[in-house]
């Protein structure tokens, strides 16, 4: 059954197959390519595949938020660049003064030391 399945499909499309199975209530679906994924217009107006700014990377697809609540949308971000809330970290969660958080920048804690000369 296996063999003839394959016979006939060979012979149309994947779209050409959903076409002719689904009127007839036959459970089907294309499995789709990474690039029929990304080109997929469907896909980007319902959020499943978003478009993201990145700083570093530039413009990249990712999955959009799987669920979907008319009261509650929900935005998909970039993600943060190593480091690059340390300071809003600092202040308003461990509540270190801005004095304080320049000291800690400074002492290289926050990335790279800077060199020192071995004098001091």
């Amino acid at each position: 059954m296996f063999a003839e399945i394959e016979k006939w499909t060979l012979t149309m499309t994947k779209m050409e197959v959903m076409a002719t199975l689904n009127p007839l209530n036959v459970p089907c679906g294309p499995v789709l390519s990474m690039k029929e994924l990304a080109e997929e217009p469907a896909l980007r107006e319902t959020g499943t595949v978003v478009e993201v700014d990145h700083p570093t990377r530039g413009s990249y697809l990712t999955v959009g938020m799987p669920v979907k609540l008319s009261a509650s949308p929900a935005e998909v971000k970039r993600s943060p660049l190593l480091g690059e809330h340390n300071a809003e970290i600092l202040k308003e969660v461990l509540c270190y003064s801005a004095e304080e958080v320049k000291a800690i920048t400074a002492s290289g804690a926050m990335g790279a030391a800077k060199p020192r000369a071995a004098a001091e």
